[in-house]
């Protein structure tokens, strides 16, 4: 619901409306009271939004950013099972860019790459694609935000909130910075992304380490449309999902990505904090170095750099998930850090699931008048039943694998590349012999039951 006088969202920030030194009397046209108010207007915040307003609920929703996406502009795969949920048929209307029908996995030396590449013409026949999408998140989260304004929330941008209400024990509303600012509601939803200012303050999470959080750099390079297909190898509106490992991010726990949208290349790099410590490099640096890269610097030269972004992603998976509700209060997104770090990287996904769930347990604490703790707790029974902690549950132990095997991401890559290329590389030496000796620097490096010991741990935490 667009409020008089209010700043209005576009792409790109192009803003109508008036001045926000002027909006002193924004609070003229808001109830004192709303059913729930939202903090972060990204997708978990706007799916709960949208199912609540649908419902009949009041709903309000603030967003720091000049407009939902602002401070998302960066791309990647969106899996959009819980979006048909929510928008049924979305693909007739959201901004998507490409459907994947390919999924590349890139294990990079200095100088070699060995890769394993999938594709289907299963994901490519007719809509939903595999619900496996290339976009933009500063063109699909005003979207979506604007199917929950649609349906009668309030989207409320450029409006940090600093702290919680409480009364009795229990939160009751929020401060948000403005004249004016303090706001009432039944239940608050904190969707405000993975260092949640709202659940520390309700003492729902502890401060993190390091090695649970990733740092992604990211950039938006523009290519035509018709370079990035010939290149890729892709027609029409098919897009592929490319991911690289070892010296990809100079052997840090991490990985550099690429993914194809209609004009653009969404590629980055995401390691862990205390990788980025431990290295002592910055993610620019980093994702520059990923860059010059043979083979990937071949995928995007002639390129223009349109966006640049950084970004905080939550890894730990369920041992690190916090508690997710408290009286009145519920953690949605990355702020309940719902995030699958295994190969399938699935974060919006988790998001738009746990927005829906948190709205539906708001709706039916409504029909009883019980917002307490024990009230919405069937939004912890949804998440538990789902796919969402099901899966999180699956790869639990892909962080801790992953620092406490900081050879799979230096060593094992390098030696692997190295045996192959010994392999391939043509002389007069009989093949027979040149098998032994690759069998032999192998054994050198690494005995064959090490190496099952080995796989057995990969085979635990990724599969």
């Amino acid at each position: 619901m667009c409020l008089p006088y209010f700043t209005l969202y576009t792409f790109r920030g192009r803003h109508i409306g008036l001045p926000l030194q002027k909006q002193s009397s924004w609070r003229t046209y808001l109830s004192d009271k709303f059913d729930v108010i939202i903090v972060g207007a990204g997708p978990a915040g706007s799916a709960a939004a949208l199912t609540l307003a649908r419902a009949g609920l009041s709903v309000v929703v603030f967003e720091r950013g000049e407009f939902p996406g602002a401070k998302n502009m960066f791309g990647g795969v969106l899996y959009t099972t819980i979006l048909n949920r929510l928008v049924p048929n979305f693909w007739e209307d959201a901004p998507l860019e490409r459907q994947i029908v390919k999924r590349r996995f890139g294990l990079l030396s200095k100088q070699s790459e060995a890769a394993f590449e999938f594709r289907s013409e299963d994901y490519n026949t007719k809509p939903p694609y595999n619900h496996s999408f290339s976009a933009l998140r500063a063109r699909f989260d005003p979207w979506l935000a604007k199917k929950a304004e649609e349906a009668g929330a309030f989207i409320i941008p450029e409006t940090v909130v600093d702290d919680l209400l409480w009364r009795d024990g229990k939160v009751v509303g929020v401060k948000a910075r403005r004249e004016g600012g303090e706001m009432e509601a039944d239940v608050v939803i904190a969707a405000d992304g993975v260092n949640s200012f709202l659940a520390k303050k309700a003492g729902l999470r502890k401060d993190f380490k390091w090695n649970v959080l990733a740092v992604a750099a990211k950039e938006v390079i523009g290519l035509p449309r018709e370079v990035i297909e010939d290149r890729f190898g892709l027609e029409g509106d098919e897009g592929v999902a490319m991911e690289f490992f070892g010296d990809a991010v100079a052997g840090m726990v991490g990985g550099g990505f690429i993914y194809t949208n209609k004009d653009t290349l969404s590629v980055g790099v995401a390691c862990s904090i205390d990788a980025f410590i431990g290295k002592k490099i910055v993610p620019n640096d980093l994702l520059e170095r990923f860059k010059s890269h043979p083979s990937i610097r071949r995928l995007i030269r002639k390129g223009e750099t349109l966006e640049y972004s950084g970004h905080m992603i939550p890894e730990g998976g369920h041992k690190q998930v916090p508690q997710v509700l408290t009286d009145g209060l519920l953690l949605v997104g990355d702020a309940a850090h719902l995030v699958n770090a295994s190969l399938y990287h699935e974060g919006t996904n988790l998001a738009m699931a746990s927005g829906l769930f948190a709205a539906e347990a708001i709706i039916e604490a409504k029909k009883r008048g019980d917002f307490s703790k024990e009230g919405l707790g069937s939004y912890h029974k949804k998440l538990t039943d789902s796919f969402v902690f099901k899966d999180l549950s699956k790869f639990r132990e892909v962080e801790a694998w992953a620092h406490a095997n900081p050879k799979f991401f230096t060593e094992y890559p390098d030696l692997c590349l190295d045996l192959i290329k010994d392999y391939f590389t043509i002389s007069e030496k009989p093949k027979a012999l040149i098998q032994a000796e690759v069998y032999k620097k192998f054994r050198k490096k690494l005995s064959p039951l090490r190496a099952l010991v080995e796989l057995n741990k990969v085979r635990k935490a990724l599969f």
